[in-house]
Protein backbone atom coordinates (compact mmCIF):
# COMPACT_ATOMS: atom_id res chain seq x y z
CA UNK A 1 0.00 0.00 0.00
CA UNK A 2 1.30 3.46 -0.79
CA UNK A 3 1.09 5.01 2.63
CA UNK A 4 1.25 8.90 2.15
CA UNK A 5 -0.11 8.79 -1.09
CA UNK A 6 -3.73 7.98 -0.39
CA UNK A 7 -4.79 10.97 1.07
CA UNK A 8 -4.04 13.51 -2.49
CA UNK A 9 -5.87 16.25 -0.85
CA UNK A 10 -2.85 17.25 1.86
CA UNK A 11 -2.53 21.07 1.68
CA UNK A 12 0.73 22.49 0.50
CA UNK A 13 1.97 24.18 3.27
CA UNK A 14 5.57 26.06 2.10
CA UNK A 15 8.21 27.08 4.30
CA UNK A 16 11.09 29.43 4.15
CA UNK A 17 13.84 27.29 5.92
CA UNK A 18 13.31 24.65 3.39
CA UNK A 19 15.14 25.93 0.39
CA UNK A 20 18.24 24.55 0.85
CA UNK A 21 19.25 21.07 -0.59
CA UNK A 22 23.38 21.41 0.17
CA UNK A 23 24.73 24.76 0.31
CA UNK A 24 25.05 27.95 -1.89
CA UNK A 25 27.86 29.04 -4.15
CA UNK A 26 29.19 31.82 -4.75
CA UNK A 27 32.07 34.65 -4.24
CA UNK A 28 33.35 37.74 -2.02
CA UNK A 29 31.25 41.03 -2.51
CA UNK A 30 34.58 43.26 -4.44
CA UNK A 31 35.36 46.82 -2.94
CA UNK A 32 36.21 47.68 -6.44
CA UNK A 33 33.83 46.28 -9.07
CA UNK A 34 35.96 46.30 -12.24
CA UNK A 35 33.22 45.28 -15.34
CA UNK A 36 29.52 45.46 -15.83
CA UNK A 37 28.89 41.82 -15.29
CA UNK A 38 30.47 41.95 -11.54
CA UNK A 39 28.55 44.79 -10.99
CA UNK A 40 24.72 43.09 -12.28
CA UNK A 41 25.89 40.20 -10.19
CA UNK A 42 26.57 42.23 -6.68
CA UNK A 43 23.20 44.28 -7.09
CA UNK A 44 21.50 40.77 -7.93
CA UNK A 45 22.57 39.68 -4.58
CA UNK A 46 22.05 42.83 -3.15
CA UNK A 47 18.17 42.76 -4.35
CA UNK A 48 18.04 39.18 -3.50
CA UNK A 49 19.31 39.47 0.35
CA UNK A 50 16.94 42.44 1.12
CA UNK A 51 13.71 40.84 -0.32
CA UNK A 52 14.53 37.80 1.65
CA UNK A 53 15.20 40.33 4.31
CA UNK A 54 11.85 41.75 4.16
CA UNK A 55 10.28 38.46 4.19
CA UNK A 56 11.70 37.34 7.27
CA UNK A 57 10.83 40.80 8.98
CA UNK A 58 7.17 40.47 7.93
CA UNK A 59 7.03 37.43 10.44
CA UNK A 60 8.96 38.87 13.79
CA UNK A 61 6.05 37.99 15.86
CA UNK A 62 7.57 34.33 15.41
CA UNK A 63 9.81 33.01 18.18
CA UNK A 64 13.65 33.60 17.15
CA UNK A 65 14.04 30.42 16.84
CA UNK A 66 11.84 29.27 14.07
CA UNK A 67 12.07 29.99 10.52
CA UNK A 68 8.96 32.05 9.44
CA UNK A 69 6.52 30.10 7.39
CA UNK A 70 5.58 32.56 4.09
CA UNK A 71 1.94 32.23 2.10
CA UNK A 72 2.77 30.78 -1.39
CA UNK A 73 0.24 33.32 -2.16
CA UNK A 74 2.87 36.11 -1.24
CA UNK A 75 5.46 34.99 -3.20
CA UNK A 76 8.00 36.80 -0.67
CA UNK A 77 11.24 34.92 -1.80
CA UNK A 78 9.38 31.73 -1.87
CA UNK A 79 7.60 30.44 -5.58
CA UNK A 80 5.58 27.17 -5.96
CA UNK A 81 6.51 25.63 -9.36
CA UNK A 82 3.27 27.34 -10.37
CA UNK A 83 4.41 30.72 -9.67
CA UNK A 84 7.64 30.98 -11.50
CA UNK A 85 7.35 28.07 -14.62
CA UNK A 86 3.92 28.79 -15.45
CA UNK A 87 1.89 25.38 -15.07
CA UNK A 88 3.32 22.53 -12.65
CA UNK A 89 4.30 19.16 -15.14
CA UNK A 90 1.63 17.47 -12.85
CA UNK A 91 -1.14 18.00 -10.08
CA UNK A 92 -1.03 15.39 -7.42
CA UNK A 93 -4.58 16.49 -5.97
CA UNK A 94 -5.75 15.14 -9.19
CA UNK A 95 -3.53 11.70 -10.25
CA UNK A 96 -6.12 8.76 -9.04
CA UNK A 97 -4.59 7.23 -6.25
CA UNK A 98 -4.71 3.86 -7.82
CA UNK A 99 -2.88 5.16 -10.83
CA UNK A 100 -0.35 6.49 -7.96
CA UNK A 101 -0.13 2.55 -6.75
CA UNK A 102 0.82 1.37 -9.97
CA UNK A 103 3.01 3.77 -11.04
CA UNK A 104 5.24 2.96 -7.28
CA UNK A 105 4.55 -0.37 -8.25
CA UNK A 106 6.01 -0.74 -11.74
CA UNK A 107 8.85 1.91 -10.63
CA UNK A 108 9.42 -0.60 -7.61
CA UNK A 109 9.70 -3.54 -10.16
CA UNK A 110 11.87 -1.61 -12.93
CA UNK A 111 14.44 -0.89 -9.88
CA UNK A 112 14.89 -4.50 -8.92
CA UNK A 113 15.55 -5.72 -12.12
CA UNK A 114 17.58 -2.89 -13.12
CA UNK A 115 20.25 -2.35 -10.52
CA UNK A 116 18.71 0.53 -9.08
CA UNK A 117 19.94 -0.57 -6.08
CA UNK A 118 21.98 0.34 -2.42
CA UNK A 119 22.56 -1.71 0.56
CA UNK A 120 19.86 -1.79 3.58
CA UNK A 121 21.29 -0.44 6.19
CA UNK A 122 19.33 -2.42 8.55
CA UNK A 123 21.68 -5.57 7.17
CA UNK A 124 25.01 -6.10 8.69
CA UNK A 125 26.91 -7.44 5.61
CA UNK A 126 25.49 -5.17 3.14
CA UNK A 127 27.58 -2.70 2.58
CA UNK A 128 31.04 -5.18 2.22
CA UNK A 129 29.29 -8.56 0.69
CA UNK A 130 27.87 -7.89 -3.17
CA UNK A 131 24.27 -9.35 -3.16
CA UNK A 132 23.43 -8.99 0.38
CA UNK A 133 20.95 -7.04 1.61
CA UNK A 134 19.94 -5.21 -1.33
CA UNK A 135 17.18 -2.55 -1.28
CA UNK A 136 15.71 0.05 -4.06
CA UNK A 137 17.47 3.43 -4.56
CA UNK A 138 15.57 6.15 -2.97
CA UNK A 139 14.05 8.05 -5.58
CA UNK A 140 11.39 10.53 -6.72
CA UNK A 141 8.35 8.97 -8.61
CA UNK A 142 8.22 11.63 -11.37
CA UNK A 143 10.77 13.51 -12.95
CA UNK A 144 11.15 17.19 -11.61
CA UNK A 145 10.30 20.40 -14.01
CA UNK A 146 13.67 22.05 -14.77
CA UNK A 147 13.70 24.91 -17.58
CA UNK A 148 15.13 23.96 -21.16
CA UNK A 149 16.89 27.36 -20.72
CA UNK A 150 19.18 26.80 -18.08
CA UNK A 151 19.63 23.00 -18.78
CA UNK A 152 21.46 24.15 -21.46
CA UNK A 153 23.65 26.67 -19.55
CA UNK A 154 24.86 24.31 -16.70
CA UNK A 155 25.85 21.73 -19.86
CA UNK A 156 27.83 24.94 -21.58
CA UNK A 157 29.45 25.29 -18.14
CA UNK A 158 30.93 22.01 -17.56
CA UNK A 159 33.63 21.89 -20.41
CA UNK A 160 34.86 25.50 -19.36
CA UNK A 161 34.78 24.41 -15.29
CA UNK A 162 37.09 21.69 -16.16
CA UNK A 163 39.46 23.77 -17.32
CA UNK A 164 39.45 26.21 -14.63
CA UNK A 165 40.02 23.57 -11.94
CA UNK A 166 42.77 21.80 -14.39
CA UNK A 167 45.12 24.82 -14.40
CA UNK A 168 44.08 26.09 -10.59
CA UNK A 169 46.05 22.59 -10.01
CA UNK A 170 48.89 22.74 -11.59
CA UNK A 171 49.32 26.55 -9.31
CA UNK A 172 50.68 24.80 -6.43
CA UNK A 173 51.46 28.28 -4.67
CA UNK A 174 48.03 29.20 -5.04
CA UNK A 175 46.50 26.52 -3.64
CA UNK A 176 49.27 26.73 -0.77
CA UNK A 177 48.42 30.65 -0.04
CA UNK A 178 44.66 30.32 -0.11
CA UNK A 179 44.69 27.48 1.87
CA UNK A 180 46.99 28.56 4.71
CA UNK A 181 45.30 29.88 7.37
CA UNK A 182 42.84 27.23 7.00
CA UNK A 183 46.16 24.73 7.23
CA UNK A 184 46.52 26.16 10.67
CA UNK A 185 42.77 24.96 12.23
CA UNK A 186 41.67 22.05 9.94
CA UNK A 187 43.76 19.29 10.33
CA UNK A 188 42.33 17.30 7.50
CA UNK A 189 42.85 19.74 4.89
CA UNK A 190 46.51 20.33 6.95
CA UNK A 191 47.67 16.76 6.30
CA UNK A 192 46.46 17.15 2.31
CA UNK A 193 48.69 20.26 2.19
CA UNK A 194 51.47 18.39 4.06
CA UNK A 195 51.14 15.96 1.12
CA UNK A 196 50.53 18.35 -1.43
CA UNK A 197 54.10 20.56 -0.45
CA UNK A 198 55.97 17.00 -0.39
CA UNK A 199 55.04 17.12 -4.18
CA UNK A 200 56.16 20.59 -4.50
CA UNK A 201 59.48 20.03 -3.24
CA UNK A 202 60.13 16.81 -5.39
CA UNK A 203 58.77 18.73 -8.52
CA UNK A 204 56.53 15.89 -9.32
CA UNK A 205 54.52 16.67 -12.21
CA UNK A 206 51.53 14.96 -13.04
CA UNK A 207 51.81 15.16 -17.02
CA UNK A 208 48.80 12.70 -17.35
CA UNK A 209 45.48 14.41 -15.83
CA UNK A 210 42.56 12.76 -15.28
CA UNK A 211 38.99 14.54 -13.56
CA UNK A 212 35.65 13.36 -13.04
CA UNK A 213 34.04 16.49 -11.95
CA UNK A 214 30.37 17.21 -10.67
CA UNK A 215 29.02 21.00 -10.40
CA UNK A 216 26.14 21.42 -8.10
CA UNK A 217 22.99 24.25 -8.65
CA UNK A 218 20.40 25.86 -7.93
CA UNK A 219 18.01 27.00 -9.77
CA UNK A 220 16.99 30.78 -7.78
CA UNK A 221 13.46 31.70 -7.28
CA UNK A 222 13.50 35.09 -6.93
CA UNK A 223 16.33 36.27 -9.44
CA UNK A 224 15.64 32.85 -11.97
CA UNK A 225 19.36 32.68 -11.97
CA UNK A 226 21.44 29.02 -12.00
CA UNK A 227 23.72 29.57 -9.08
CA UNK A 228 26.18 27.09 -8.05
CA UNK A 229 26.16 25.92 -5.02
CA UNK A 230 29.78 23.50 -5.29
CA UNK A 231 31.88 21.67 -7.58
CA UNK A 232 33.06 18.77 -6.66
CA UNK A 233 36.69 16.99 -8.03
CA UNK A 234 36.35 13.66 -5.65
CA UNK A 235 34.30 11.22 -5.22
CA UNK A 236 31.71 12.52 -7.91
CA UNK A 237 28.82 10.05 -6.81
CA UNK A 238 26.02 8.64 -8.95
CA UNK A 239 27.09 8.73 -12.16
CA UNK A 240 25.53 4.72 -12.34
CA UNK A 241 22.92 5.12 -10.24
CA UNK A 242 21.38 8.31 -12.00
CA UNK A 243 21.55 7.02 -15.21
CA UNK A 244 19.06 4.33 -13.93
CA UNK A 245 16.90 6.86 -12.76
CA UNK A 246 16.82 8.76 -15.88
CA UNK A 247 15.50 5.79 -17.60
CA UNK A 248 13.15 4.59 -14.86
CA UNK A 249 11.68 8.18 -15.44
CA UNK A 250 11.19 7.90 -19.37
CA UNK A 251 10.03 3.97 -18.74
CA UNK A 252 7.36 5.04 -16.88
CA UNK A 253 6.05 8.01 -18.55
CA UNK A 254 6.23 5.90 -21.80
CA UNK A 255 3.48 3.58 -20.36
CA UNK A 256 1.53 5.75 -18.19
CA UNK A 257 2.26 9.42 -19.41
CA UNK A 258 -1.11 9.98 -21.61
CA UNK A 259 -2.59 9.66 -18.49
CA UNK A 260 -0.70 12.25 -16.74
CA UNK A 261 0.21 14.64 -19.54
CA UNK A 262 3.84 13.99 -19.71
CA UNK A 263 5.88 13.23 -22.60
CA UNK A 264 8.51 11.31 -22.03
CA UNK A 265 11.15 12.40 -24.86
CA UNK A 266 11.77 15.60 -22.32
CA UNK A 267 13.36 13.80 -19.83
CA UNK A 268 16.76 13.88 -20.89
CA UNK A 269 18.79 10.79 -21.94
CA UNK A 270 21.75 10.21 -19.56
CA UNK A 271 24.86 8.95 -20.14
CA UNK A 272 26.72 9.58 -17.12
CA UNK A 273 28.30 6.30 -16.57
CA UNK A 274 29.25 5.26 -20.42
CA UNK A 275 30.94 8.48 -20.77
CA UNK A 276 33.08 8.35 -17.25
CA UNK A 277 33.96 4.99 -18.40
CA UNK A 278 35.60 5.99 -21.60
CA UNK A 279 37.45 8.93 -19.88
CA UNK A 280 38.82 6.27 -17.40
CA UNK A 281 39.17 3.96 -20.26
CA UNK A 282 41.09 6.30 -22.42
CA UNK A 283 43.79 7.48 -19.06
CA UNK A 284 44.34 4.01 -19.11
CA UNK A 285 45.45 3.82 -22.79
CA UNK A 286 47.64 7.15 -22.29
CA UNK A 287 49.60 5.12 -19.34
CA UNK A 288 50.30 2.74 -22.05
CA UNK A 289 50.74 -0.51 -20.50
CA UNK A 290 48.49 -3.05 -21.23
CA UNK A 291 49.08 -5.50 -18.35
CA UNK A 292 47.91 -2.55 -15.82
CA UNK A 293 45.08 -2.12 -13.91
CA UNK A 294 42.12 0.51 -12.94
CA UNK A 295 42.18 0.69 -9.00
CA UNK A 296 39.43 2.21 -7.59
CA UNK A 297 39.89 3.00 -4.02
CA UNK A 298 36.86 2.85 -1.70
CA UNK A 299 35.47 2.99 1.87
CA UNK A 300 35.61 -0.64 3.83
CA UNK A 301 31.87 -0.57 4.18
CA UNK A 302 30.34 0.74 1.14
CA UNK A 303 26.33 0.39 0.90
CA UNK A 304 26.49 3.14 -2.24
CA UNK A 305 28.83 -0.16 -3.90
CA UNK A 306 26.41 -0.80 -6.81
CA UNK A 307 26.58 2.65 -8.32
CA UNK A 308 30.70 2.02 -7.91
CA UNK A 309 29.86 -1.37 -10.14
CA UNK A 310 28.63 0.14 -12.90
CA UNK A 311 31.70 1.54 -13.28
CA UNK A 312 34.19 -1.05 -12.02
CA UNK A 313 32.47 -3.15 -14.92
CA UNK A 314 35.61 -1.87 -17.31
CA UNK A 315 36.43 -5.13 -18.45
CA UNK A 316 33.18 -5.57 -19.62
CA UNK A 317 32.76 -2.92 -21.82
CA UNK A 318 36.73 -2.01 -22.97
CA UNK A 319 38.68 -5.24 -21.92
CA UNK A 320 40.22 -2.76 -18.78
CA UNK A 321 40.76 -4.60 -15.19
CA UNK A 322 39.29 -3.54 -12.28
CA UNK A 323 40.62 -4.13 -8.18
CA UNK A 324 38.58 -2.41 -5.64
CA UNK A 325 40.67 -1.82 -2.39
CA UNK A 326 40.47 0.16 0.74
CA UNK A 327 43.53 2.56 1.88
CA UNK A 328 44.26 0.15 4.38
CA UNK A 329 44.35 -2.61 1.53
CA UNK A 330 46.56 -0.27 -0.67
CA UNK A 331 48.94 0.51 2.44
CA UNK A 332 49.18 -3.03 3.26
CA UNK A 333 49.72 -4.59 -0.37
CA UNK A 334 51.17 -2.10 -2.40
CA UNK A 335 54.47 -1.24 -3.22
CA UNK A 336 56.26 1.88 -5.44
CA UNK A 337 59.03 0.28 -7.83
CA UNK A 338 62.24 2.74 -8.54
CA UNK A 339 60.53 4.30 -11.90
CA UNK A 340 57.32 5.24 -9.74
CA UNK A 341 55.51 2.32 -10.75
CA UNK A 342 52.94 1.45 -8.52
CA UNK A 343 52.17 -2.43 -7.64
CA UNK A 344 49.33 -3.63 -5.72
CA UNK A 345 49.32 -7.64 -5.19
CA UNK A 346 51.93 -7.94 -8.35
CA UNK A 347 49.67 -5.56 -10.78
CA UNK A 348 51.16 -2.15 -11.99
CA UNK A 349 48.08 0.55 -11.80
CA UNK A 350 47.46 2.77 -14.51
CA UNK A 351 44.50 4.49 -13.39
CA UNK A 352 43.82 5.30 -9.31
CA UNK A 353 40.03 6.44 -9.11
CA UNK A 354 39.12 7.60 -5.72
CA UNK A 355 35.45 6.85 -4.46
CA UNK A 356 36.78 7.34 -0.75
CA UNK A 357 39.94 9.69 0.93
CA UNK A 358 37.06 13.16 0.70
CA UNK A 359 36.74 13.25 5.15
CA UNK A 360 38.34 12.53 8.05
CA UNK A 361 36.57 9.59 8.48
CA UNK A 362 38.23 8.01 5.99
CA UNK A 363 41.26 8.00 7.78
CA UNK A 364 41.27 6.56 10.92
CA UNK A 365 44.98 6.04 11.42
CA UNK A 366 48.04 6.63 9.71
CA UNK A 367 47.97 3.31 7.32
CA UNK A 368 45.27 5.61 5.41
CA UNK A 369 47.59 8.41 5.18
CA UNK A 370 50.35 6.74 3.59
CA UNK A 371 48.78 5.06 1.16
CA UNK A 372 47.60 8.61 0.09
CA UNK A 373 51.30 9.38 -0.21
CA UNK A 374 52.14 6.46 -2.00
CA UNK A 375 49.67 6.50 -4.34
CA UNK A 376 50.37 10.55 -4.88
CA UNK A 377 54.34 9.77 -5.30
CA UNK A 378 53.76 6.92 -8.03
CA UNK A 379 53.13 7.66 -11.68
CA UNK A 380 49.63 6.25 -11.64
CA UNK A 381 47.22 8.52 -12.96
CA UNK A 382 45.50 9.85 -9.93
CA UNK A 383 41.65 11.03 -9.77
CA UNK A 384 42.07 12.99 -8.52
CA UNK A 385 45.61 14.02 -7.73
CA UNK A 386 45.86 16.05 -3.99
CA UNK A 387 46.15 18.93 -5.86
CA UNK A 388 42.40 18.60 -7.78
CA UNK A 389 41.52 17.61 -4.99
CA UNK A 390 42.57 21.06 -3.14
CA UNK A 391 40.94 23.03 -6.01
CA UNK A 392 37.62 21.69 -5.03
CA UNK A 393 37.78 22.97 -1.46
CA UNK A 394 34.90 25.40 -0.56
CA UNK A 395 37.88 27.85 0.45
CA UNK A 396 39.71 27.74 -3.23
CA UNK A 397 35.89 28.35 -4.54
CA UNK A 398 35.54 31.59 -2.68
CA UNK A 399 39.30 32.66 -3.72
CA UNK A 400 37.85 32.14 -7.00
CA UNK A 401 35.06 33.87 -7.25
CA UNK A 402 37.19 37.09 -6.16
CA UNK A 403 37.63 39.72 -8.86
CA UNK A 404 40.16 39.06 -11.24
CA UNK A 405 41.06 36.04 -10.04
CA UNK A 406 39.53 33.71 -12.87
CA UNK A 407 41.53 36.21 -14.89
CA UNK A 408 44.74 34.30 -13.54
CA UNK A 409 43.89 31.09 -15.01
CA UNK A 410 41.34 31.81 -18.27
CA UNK A 411 41.81 34.08 -20.82
CA UNK A 412 38.43 33.78 -22.50
CA UNK A 413 36.38 36.61 -21.45
CA UNK A 414 33.33 35.16 -22.62
CA UNK A 415 33.81 32.20 -20.28
CA UNK A 416 34.85 34.34 -17.43
CA UNK A 417 31.56 35.92 -17.66
CA UNK A 418 29.84 32.63 -18.14
CA UNK A 419 31.56 31.61 -14.62
CA UNK A 420 30.42 34.51 -13.19
CA UNK A 421 27.08 34.87 -13.88
CA UNK A 422 26.45 31.53 -11.72
CA UNK A 423 28.16 32.84 -8.94
CA UNK A 424 26.26 33.41 -5.97
CA UNK A 425 27.07 35.34 -3.09
CA UNK A 426 30.46 34.04 -1.18
CA UNK A 427 32.57 35.37 1.81
CA UNK A 428 35.43 35.01 3.77
CA UNK A 429 34.97 34.81 7.62
CA UNK A 430 37.32 37.80 7.84
CA UNK A 431 35.18 39.97 5.98
CA UNK A 432 33.68 41.94 9.01
CA UNK A 433 30.46 43.52 7.07
CA UNK A 434 29.44 39.77 5.68
CA UNK A 435 29.92 38.21 9.06
CA UNK A 436 27.83 41.41 10.50
CA UNK A 437 24.73 41.17 8.31
CA UNK A 438 24.90 36.81 8.94
CA UNK A 439 24.86 37.54 12.95
CA UNK A 440 21.68 39.84 12.06
CA UNK A 441 20.07 37.69 9.20
CA UNK A 442 21.36 34.34 9.51
CA UNK A 443 18.88 32.95 7.60
CA UNK A 444 20.32 33.97 4.48
CA UNK A 445 23.50 32.42 4.86
CA UNK A 446 25.11 29.40 5.06
CA UNK A 447 28.29 28.61 6.97
CA UNK A 448 30.49 25.96 4.88
CA UNK A 449 33.45 23.82 6.29
CA UNK A 450 35.81 22.60 4.15
CA UNK A 451 34.39 19.06 3.66
CA UNK A 452 32.72 16.76 1.92
CA UNK A 453 29.78 14.35 2.22
CA UNK A 454 26.89 16.10 3.08
CA UNK A 455 25.96 16.89 6.57
CA UNK A 456 28.58 19.40 7.29
CA UNK A 457 27.09 22.78 7.05
CA UNK A 458 25.38 25.21 9.82
CA UNK A 459 22.09 26.96 8.79
CA UNK A 460 19.31 29.46 10.86
CA UNK A 461 20.52 30.00 13.81
CA UNK A 462 23.12 28.11 14.26
CA UNK A 463 25.35 30.34 12.18
CA UNK A 464 24.66 33.36 14.27
CA UNK A 465 25.47 31.25 17.42
CA UNK A 466 28.13 29.88 15.60
CA UNK A 467 29.65 33.05 14.57
CA UNK A 468 29.08 34.69 18.20
CA UNK A 469 31.33 31.74 19.65
CA UNK A 470 33.97 32.62 16.82
CA UNK A 471 33.95 36.50 17.56
CA UNK A 472 34.28 35.68 21.69
CA UNK A 473 37.21 32.99 21.24
CA UNK A 474 39.44 35.50 19.22
CA UNK A 475 40.68 32.27 17.09
CA UNK A 476 41.42 31.78 13.98
CA UNK A 477 38.99 28.64 13.89
CA UNK A 478 36.96 31.53 11.10
CA UNK A 479 39.58 30.39 8.81
CA UNK A 480 38.20 26.57 8.55
CA UNK A 481 34.65 28.57 7.23
CA UNK A 482 33.57 30.25 4.69
CA UNK A 483 30.05 32.36 4.59
CA UNK A 484 27.72 31.43 1.32
CA UNK A 485 24.25 33.35 0.07
CA UNK A 486 21.66 30.76 0.81
CA UNK A 487 19.79 29.59 -2.24
CA UNK A 488 16.07 29.53 -2.20
CA UNK A 489 14.70 27.62 -5.17
CA UNK A 490 11.49 26.03 -5.80
CA UNK A 491 8.76 24.46 -3.98
CA UNK A 492 7.38 22.20 -5.86
CA UNK A 493 4.77 18.76 -4.82
CA UNK A 494 7.10 15.54 -5.11
CA UNK A 495 6.13 11.49 -4.54
CA UNK A 496 9.73 10.60 -2.97
CA UNK A 497 9.66 6.36 -2.24
CA UNK A 498 11.61 5.14 0.42
CA UNK A 499 12.15 1.53 1.67
CA UNK A 500 8.86 0.74 -0.56
CA UNK A 501 6.80 3.64 0.78
CA UNK A 502 5.49 6.53 -1.42
CA UNK A 503 5.66 10.28 0.91
CA UNK A 504 3.58 12.82 -0.80
CA UNK A 505 5.84 15.76 0.08
CA UNK A 506 7.04 19.39 -0.83
CA UNK A 507 9.56 19.13 -2.26
CA UNK A 508 13.42 21.51 -3.83
CA UNK A 509 15.56 19.75 -6.00
CA UNK A 510 19.24 19.98 -7.09
CA UNK A 511 20.71 19.47 -10.62
CA UNK A 512 24.26 18.45 -10.67
CA UNK A 513 26.06 18.27 -13.77
CA UNK A 514 29.10 15.72 -14.69
CA UNK A 515 32.66 16.59 -15.89
CA UNK A 516 35.20 14.46 -17.37
CA UNK A 517 38.97 16.21 -18.49
CA UNK A 518 41.59 13.98 -19.56
CA UNK A 519 45.04 15.61 -20.73
CA UNK A 520 47.98 14.79 -21.20
CA UNK A 521 50.75 17.58 -21.02
CA UNK A 522 49.63 19.98 -23.61
CA UNK A 523 47.42 17.66 -25.10
CA UNK A 524 43.48 17.86 -24.82
CA UNK A 525 42.11 14.20 -25.02
CA UNK A 526 38.35 14.39 -23.54
CA UNK A 527 36.74 17.44 -21.80
CA UNK A 528 32.61 17.01 -21.93
CA UNK A 529 29.54 17.41 -20.26
CA UNK A 530 28.83 13.95 -18.90
CA UNK A 531 25.44 13.60 -18.15
CA UNK A 532 23.61 14.64 -15.37
CA UNK A 533 22.47 14.20 -11.43
CA UNK A 534 19.57 15.74 -10.28
CA UNK A 535 18.75 15.07 -6.19
CA UNK A 536 15.13 16.07 -5.01
CA UNK A 537 14.45 16.12 -0.90
CA UNK A 538 11.98 17.51 1.50
CA UNK A 539 11.72 20.99 1.45
CA UNK A 540 12.32 21.45 5.34
CA UNK A 541 15.72 19.66 5.15
CA UNK A 542 18.59 21.79 5.30
CA UNK A 543 21.05 18.59 3.91
CA UNK A 544 21.04 17.11 0.70
CA UNK A 545 23.42 14.11 -0.17
CA UNK A 546 21.58 10.91 -1.13
CA UNK A 547 23.88 8.38 0.46
CA UNK A 548 23.89 10.82 3.65
CA UNK A 549 20.58 10.12 3.94
CA UNK A 550 18.50 13.15 3.24
CA UNK A 551 17.20 13.35 -0.37
CA UNK A 552 16.45 11.05 -3.33
CA UNK A 553 17.31 10.30 -6.85
CA UNK A 554 15.30 12.35 -9.82
CA UNK A 555 15.64 13.34 -13.15
CA UNK A 556 14.73 16.51 -15.19
CA UNK A 557 11.61 17.14 -17.33
CA UNK A 558 12.59 20.08 -19.97
CA UNK A 559 10.47 23.07 -19.70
Amino acid sequence: MCSGCSSLSLALSLFTNSHTLSSDRGGSIPVEIRTAVELQRINLIHRHLARLSEAAMSQSSLPASSIAPLKCSRADGIHTQEETDGNPIYDPHVIDAKMVQKLVYDGLVWSSLHGLVVGDRAVQRSGTVPGVGMVHAPFSLLPMAFPEGHWKQAGELAPIFNELIDRVSLDGQFLQDSLSRTKRVDEFTSRLLDIHARMMEINKKEEIRLGLNRSDYMLDAQTKLLLQIEFNTISSSFPGLSCLVSKLHRNLLSHYGIHLGLDYVKVPKNAAVDQFADALAKAWCEYNNSRAIVMIVVQPEERNMYDQHWLSALYNTHGVATVRKTLAEIDGESELLADGTLIINGEAVAVVYLRAGYAPTDYPSESEWRARLLMEQSSAIKCPSVAYHLAGTKKIQQELAKPNVLERFLNDKDDIDRLRKCFAGLWSLDDSDAVRDAIERPELYVMKPQREGGGNNIYGDDVRENLLRLQNEGTEENAAYILMQRIFPTVSPAFLIRQGICHKEHAISELGVYGAYLRNKERVIVNEQCGYLMRTKVSTSNEGGVAAGFAVLDSLYLT
